[in-house]
């Protein structure tokens, strides 16, 4: 069995700022799941550090039947991004000088056409900065084309290194907005990434217009690993979304909303069994591109026979994704999934037994002036 060996940080929490800003210009409003409220931004706020350092976590998007609603973030896997300071770069604007890791030379510098980019700008112009320049550095620990939240990884990093760099002024749910915009850009408006990224954990994405966002609190005392197994296969977005149904009968629409609400309550229930048979359940989405990754089908039926409570694909694909609630059972499940990827879809793949992320995206490291 092929092993995929990442680097997990250890997390350092950096608690939102909680000072009263007054200033009343620039004016910015969100509309988000809790009470509608006006936020006043400090206008060209100065920089607290010269230079920090984020992780954002890779995430199972869909979750089955949880199509661009739900998803939830994966401990240990993920991209890190660094800003500093720059004095060379114009004041207002950000400059990609390094990207490094899994797939760097598929990735633009331009920050326009670079999903780092594009977050770290979002939230440059939330907050006003107009006075200094910043230089931006990525490295990326997830393969692009995964099914594993590789864009919102690499957007939610940057969001939160840049809210960091200038005091954490920005709510989480504004962090979201920002790796939205990316998302737009670069894979499409879809939330079901990049929020449990920031955020950690299950994330329920209520609505779009206006934003409206849930957490589900998995119990922490029930244990829940996911079961990655990542074949050497590309399944861009764009293209798996564009396999999708224009139009679903109602039995199927029936089927898939309560399967749905099973999901959501095992999750808020710490229920692993029904979890796993919800995840397994999508008579929307999975049938349309499972066809599309040589072996899925097989991979799926490998895991369940080896005892995973559910099997899916993670967001677009290719990565399958299984439930378990331990570490060597999941090792071997993996191990029969990386099996069936070879012998019934000719793909090599690697597999990886990790945990739910409660954190989401952290700075991990801050250098003072």
């Amino acid at each position: 069995m092929a092993v995929c060996h990442f680097s997990a940080p250890k997390p350092i929490t950096i608690p939102p700022s909680t000072h009263p800003v007054s200033t009343p210009k620039p004016l910015f409003r969100c509309n988000l799941s809790l009470p509608s409220k006006t936020l006043l931004i400090n206008a060209d706020p100065e920089p607290i550090c010269s230079s920090v350092k984020a992780f954002a976590p890779a995430t199972v998007a869909n979750l089955g039947p949880g199509f661009d609603f739900l998803g939830c973030a994966v401990d240990g896997l993920g991209d890190f991004v660094s800003i500093s300071v720059e004095p060379g770069v114009r004041p207002g604007e950000v400059s990609i000088s390094d990207i490094s890791g899994d797939n760097e030379k598929k990735l633009s510098k331009n920050p326009l056409s670079n999903c780092a980019g594009i977050a770290a700008i979002e939230v440059m112009k939330m907050l006003g900065v107009r006075s200094v320049g910043l230089s931006l550095s990525l490295e990326k620990g997830l393969p692009l084309g995964s099914g594993l939240g590789s864009s919102a990884a690499s957007a939610a990093a940057a969001a939160v290194a840049v809210n960091g760099i200038f005091g954490n002024k920005l709510s989480v749910d504004e962090l979201v907005l920002a790796g939205l915009k990316s998302e737009e850009k670069v894979s499409g408006y879809h939330a079901d990434n990049v929020a449990p990224s920031i955020m950690g954990g299950f994330v329920l994405i209520r609505n779009y217009k206006p934003l409206d966002l849930i957490q589900l609190k998995f119990p922490s005392e029930n244990n829940l690993f996911f079961v990655l197994v990542t074949p050497d296969f590309e399944a861009p977005t764009k293209k798996m979304r564009a396999a999708l149904p224009a139009e679903i009968g109602m039995p199927h629409h029936v089927w898939n909303c309560s399967q749905a609400g099973a999901l959501v309550a095992a999750v808020l229930q710490g229920d692993l069994v029904g979890l796993g048979k919800a995840l397994s359940s999508d008579k929307i989405v999975e049938p349309r591109r499972a066809p599309l990754i040589p072996g899925m089908e097989a991979v799926k039926r490998a895991a369940i026979e080896a005892g995973a409570f559910g099997c899916t694909i993670s967001g677009a694909g290719p990565t399958a994704v299984a439930v378990t609630d331990s570490e060597q059972r999941g090792k071997e499940i993996g191990k029969q999934m990386v099996e069936a990827f070879l012998k019934e879809g000719n793909l090599k793949a690697c597999a990886n037994v990790k945990q739910l992320d409660r954190v989401g995206a952290r700075l991990i490291k801050t250098i003072q002036h």
